[in-house]
């Protein structure tokens, strides 16, 4: 699934993602222009012909010495044309301990959200059936009202295109323990969180949205969600060895590649993720045939109209860059169209991508991010790789002059904020500790420095066309939307279909805040720490302190809350270390502590400006030093700051969907 690993939920978000490869994009060719087109296919590499013998050769070449620099254990790598499997093969160990090697028809993986991709075939199943309306409000399916957003409805077109509308919600999703796991209706009824976007306006990719089209299909079709997928997907294309079932059935336990942080550490526990977004258990030879079923206008799961339709779809997007079709996103690799999913769960990093006009489908499994999260590097590099050699393209696309870029470039600089996050409630503070930010190199280019370790290689961005840019090394495409001069949105190809970055807000932006922020807190600590220190100081020398009476107690006032600023501070590191380090424990285990930070920051930080603020008042009626009159007007700054925090990132309150 597509969620943190890391310090940052929500700011490692872009590492985290499935960055398939887009390739050298083909710049257009005017008509007629025959001579432009004859010297553009000269630049086209002959491409390999693509049989098992050579695939084989040349993913040994590159997997195994890629897994072993990234600390990797263990891959899987799947690749089938028509309706046959070119290769499915298994790199490194499911076990490192026993030394148990990967082998693709009998070690279990976790695709994480490509599981997704079974989802949306089950709701395409029952539109096929005639009892799902892709443009009907979704409220004719539920026993439960979602709210309408501007006065428009949810539909399920919404939620395969990842445009419903809801913020980002992790409570729930992942656990070790399946006694923490809520059943379907519960989790969809009970945590369902706050839309903030009109319906088909913006990308955002949702979890709990995938989740409710699951639930749809369970009340539309009368079996249970697990049921529904063992019967008519996995029954179908004899996919034996696959499960969203859990735990584990017995029969697949001593399939189940363990999943480690790297090859280095202990295995990590079973991530019990929730079911349509994520359960999925497969070896690689049932996700070929997964694809192949795919492949062949959804032989064995869809009439070809209906896989047509799921296939074929373009959702509106930004510019020239990838959109969405219904539930995969879409993905232009050497100029030809590919249709993808991604999936993340804290061990296991896959990819599926599908060539439908070459009838070409590759799939890889990791069961570790690796040394600093290079997994998503391996598969990018792969997809890429794969495309160069037996599916080049030809063509270089133009360049804008360099006046006119470094123009366009200036206007991009900036701090923005993804369209997938948490925008009304306290896990909206991990989004401005890690604000996506434009900057510009010293040769007047754009730099992404979120993107530069989950790629394939070095980033060179040239500006192709007004506001677009591409990645000279892996072809992909950024592109802005402009409105009276200013940016309004970008995206980038990898992206693009599910995600967007949106200008942020002068209120909240943190090209200041986050300086402000911290020196609030340097300035905090000083004046904590300095009110012990200079009490032993003046025991130590004799000295009496200065103040009396009222501008006593505002000092120690200040100090006090102070203190509890710092402690405040102190907790919202240990939530995030701790769920950072494991994810499921945000299903309840940390509840206490979310509930009792939600209390005391407000206090602290409200307290500290009423008390600073009093401090200051007195320290100038008094006619203090003007150092005692700048300290206690730092601090109340500082205090400011805290309760702008507090107030903005929400902060506060007892609201558990989060």
């Amino acid at each position: 699934m597509h969620f943190v690993r890391r310090l940052m939920l929500m700011a490692g978000l872009i590492a985290a993602l499935p960055l398939a490869a887009q390739g050298p994009v083909p710049a257009p060719v005017a008509k007629n222009d025959e001579a432009v087109a004859a010297s553009r296919a000269k630049l086209a590499p002959a491409p390999i012909m693509l049989d098992a013998n050579d695939l084989e050769a040349w993913l040994d070449g590159y997997l195994p010495y890629a897994l072993e620099r990234a600390r990797i254990p263990g891959a899987v790598v799947v690749v089938v044309r028509g309706d046959r499997v070119l290769l499915e093969k298994g790199y490194g160990f499911s076990d490192v301990a026993k030394r148990k090697p990967v082998l693709p028809d009998a070690t279990i993986f976790r695709p994480g959200s490509v599981s997704k991709l079974f989802t949306w075939t089950a709701v395409m199943q029952q539109v096929e059936a005639g009892r799902i309306d892709l443009d009907k409000d979704v409220n004719a399916y539920l026993d439960f009202t979602i709210p309408p957003f501007d006065g428009k409805p949810v539909t399920m077109r919404h939620i395969m295109t990842h445009t419903a509308g809801f913020e980002e919600s992790v409570r729930h999703l992942i656990a070790n323990d399946p006694k923490k796991l809520l059943p379907l209706g519960t989790y969809v009824k009970d945590f369902t969180p706050q839309r903030v976007y009109a319906p088909g306006t913006t990308p955002a990719y949702s979890n709990y949205a995938t989740a409710l089209a699951g639930y749809i299909v369970q009340r539309v079709s009368g079996e249970g969600f697990y049921d529904y997928i063992d019967n008519h997907i996995f029954k179908p294309l004899s996919m034996n060895h696959s499960t969203f079932r859990q735990p584990l059935p017995a029969k697949f336990v001593p399939m189940m590649s363990k999943g480690y942080p790297d090859i280095t550490q202990q295995p990590g526990a079973f991530e019990y993720t929730f079911a349509p977004a994520g359960s999925l258990s497969a070896t690689g030879t049932d996700m070929g045939k997964f694809m192949m079923a795919h492949l062949n206008d959804g032989a064995g799961l869809l009439k070809p109209e209906t896989a047509k339709m799921m296939h074929d779809y373009s959702a509106p997007g930004i510019g020239p860059l990838n959109t969405m079709a219904l539930g995969f996103y879409e993905q232009w690799i050497n100029g030809r169209r590919a249709i993808a999913h991604g999936g993340d769960t804290q061990w296991f990093h896959s990819d599926l991508v599908l060539f439908p006009d070459d009838d070409i489908g590759v799939y890889i499994s990791m069961n570790s991010p690796g040394n600093a999260g290079d997994s998503s590097a391996i598969r990018s590099a792969l997809v890429l790789k794969f495309a160069d050699r037996y599916l080049p393209g030809a063509g270089q696309p133009r360049q804008i002059d360099a006046k006119t870029a470094r123009q366009h470039a200036e206007l991009l600089v900036g701090h923005y904020v993804n369209s997938r996050g948490s925008f009304t409630n306290f896990l909206g503070l991990l989004d401005l500790l890690g604000q996506a930010k434009i900057t510009l190199t010293e040769d007047g280019k754009i730099a992404f420095p979120a993107l530069d370790g989950a790629g394939a290689g070095a980033r060179d961005w040239v500006e192709i066309e007004p506001f677009v840019w591409r990645d000279a090394n892996s072809g992909e495409r950024l592109a802005a939307e402009v409105k009276d001069g200013k940016i309004v949105r970008f995206s980038l190809d990898p992206v693009s279909p599910f995600m967007i970055f949106l200008p942020a807000p002068a209120a909240t932006n943190g090209a200041w805040l986050n300086p402000a922020l911290i020196t609030a807190l340097g300035v905090t600590l000083l004046a904590a720490m300095g009110w012990p220190v200079r009490a032993i100081i003046r025991r130590r020398f004799g000295a009496k302190l200065a103040m009396e009476g009222k501008a006593l107690s505002a000092f120690r006032l200040s100090r006090i809350f102070s203190w509890l600023v710092l402690v405040a501070v102190a907790g919202w590191i240990g939530l995030i270390v701790s769920f950072s380090a494991d994810i499921g424990r945000l299903g309840g285990p940390l509840d206490w502590l979310i509930q009792l930070l939600r209390v005391l920051t407000p206090l602290a930080a409200a307290g500290l400006l009423a008390t600073a603020g009093w401090n200051l008042l007195l320290s100038i009626k008094d006619k203090r030093r003007w150092t005692v009159k700048l300290g206690a007007t730092l601090l109340l700054l500082a205090g400011f700051i805290f309760v702008w925090v507090t107030l903005a990132f929400h902060l506060y309150g007892f609201n558990m969907v989060y």
